[in-house]
């Protein structure tokens, strides 16, 4: 099963990324640095970010 490309928003200071959802690295907002997704095996964990949109 192949991954996808999501548009996120950071929690702690809004700005919007671009981010693959099966990351195999930390991935942190380059406004804040605050963490958007961790690596967790398969689907990356993205407890801090918000989901806005699916690109295709």
């Amino acid at each position: 099963m192949s991954g996808r490309f999501l548009r996120v928003n950071c929690r702690d200071c809004g700005h919007e990324a671009i981010i693959f959802d099966r990351a195999s690295t930390l991935i942190a907002c380059s406004i804040c640095g605050a963490t958007l997704a961790r690596p967790v095996g398969g689907k990356a964990d993205l407890s801090g970010s918000t989901i806005e949109d699916v690109l295709k």
